[in-house]
């Protein structure tokens, strides 16, 4: 992608011309179709409306301006949906599902539609929805999905009912307890596709901020041994192997303390500016005979006013030790203000973590010049 493509706002996937594309193929696909009234609401005010704004207009301009009731309508947009060569704008589909489909007659054409939609936009928040309204009944047919063909409809099983998707409408009831989606997420243990693996780790990951113990218990039983399973395990533990929780890392087979001594962990340099990169640099020794699986992290201690400070574990990197061995690790990282963290100046603290023990510190001093 060039830097100047990448610098146009994502909103202009909703543009002038995407929509008197999408008037101009739904004008074919349905003779009754109000192409003025279409290009009316979508285009009136457009300027205006973000991202998402303009997603869901398009939605409830596909609502206000096909004819016939919901039925007809989602129809047409069945047929629309490989005309549209965009992922994100197809996600307009699945949101006019979730705002016109809730009724109860219309309860499983609905979950059908989403599940044909997912393949052209992913329909993961358009059936939370569902979800809220009639858990267990989106369940059972979410449970059907995780058994499909395509790997799309098996994503759409775990990652539409992810406790916590961000970005999405939360799961009270999954938060509070997730035992009903278990079948689900047995199905996808043994995924083949990545793609799938990947949700299944997040909604497990999800699933620890609010009930570790039950997720230690579930992934306790499951075979490891299988390499789709062990990825799957791994990363659904991250957060609670960042935090040092016994449980995890001895799930990954690194719950011994480390037998190693640090003969050199430093932050360089040790004066910066803000925009600058600190390069760590960590020289590790084993102590025994034996090999040792290590998780290396490390905690960066930020300076706040007032004397106060704020803490965040970073991956380092996970690692067989072999016995006696010297393992020399190096990581860069750019110290720079985001939209969810701004630094202050001051002396931050380094700790090396390895196993979820803390055993060495080095430090760096920022100068922000605010």
């Amino acid at each position: 992608m060039s830097a100047a493509s990448a610098a146009v706002p994502l909103k202009h996937w909703f543009d002038e011309a995407r929509y008197h594309h999408l008037a101009g193929e739904l004008a074919a696909l349905s003779p009754r179709f109000d192409r003025s009234r279409f290009l009316t609401l979508t285009l009136g005010g457009l300027e205006e409306r973000a991202l998402m704004e303009r997603l869901h207009q398009t939605a409830r301009a596909f609502a206000a301006t096909l004819p016939g009731g919901y039925p007809a309508q989602l129809a047409v947009l069945r047929e629309l949906a490989p005309r549209i060569g965009h992922t994100f704008v197809a996600i307009s589909l699945c949101d006019f599902v979730a705002r016109e489909g809730l009724r109860p007659a219309d309860f499983d054409r609905s979950l059908e539609a989403l599940r044909f939609f997912t393949s052209f936009g992913s329909a993961e928040f358009a059936v939370r929805p569902f979800l809220v309204h009639d858990l267990h009944r989106t369940l059972k047919v979410m449970e059907t999905w995780a058994s499909a063909p395509d790997a799309d409809v098996r994503r759409l099983a775990s990652e539409g009912s992810r406790p916590r998707l961000p970005w999405g409408l939360r799961l009270t009831a999954l938060v509070r307890d997730p035992t009903p989606v278990m079948p689900i997420l047995e199905q996808l243990k043994t995924d083949p596709s990545p793609y799938v693996r990947k949700s299944v780790a997040n909604h497990l990951n999800d699933i620890t901020k609010d009930n570790p113990d039950w997720v230690i218990d579930r992934v306790q039983a499951w075979d490891r041994t299988h390499p789709a399973t062990s990825w799957i395990v791994r990363h659904a533990l991250r957060t609670l192997i960042k935090s040092s929780c016994p449980p995890a890392l001895a799930l990954i087979g690194a719950g011994a303390a480390p037998q190693l001594t640090v003969s050199r962990f430093t932050a360089a340099p040790r004066r910066i500016l803000l925009g600058d990169t600190i390069t760590l640099a960590a020289t590790l020794v084993s102590t025994t005979s034996s090999a040792q699986r290590l998780v290396v992290d490390y905690v960066l201690h930020y300076a706040r006013p007032l004397g106060a400070i704020s803490s965040k574990v970073f991956k380092w990197k996970t690692l067989e030790l072999p016995p006696l061995a010297t393992i020399k690790l190096t990581k860069r990282q750019l110290v720079t203000d985001f939209s969810t963290r701004r630094h202050h100046s001051g002396l931050h603290r380094i700790e090396l973590q390895i196993n979820g023990r803390r055993i060495a510190t080095s430090a760096f001093t920022l100068r922000t010049n605010a």
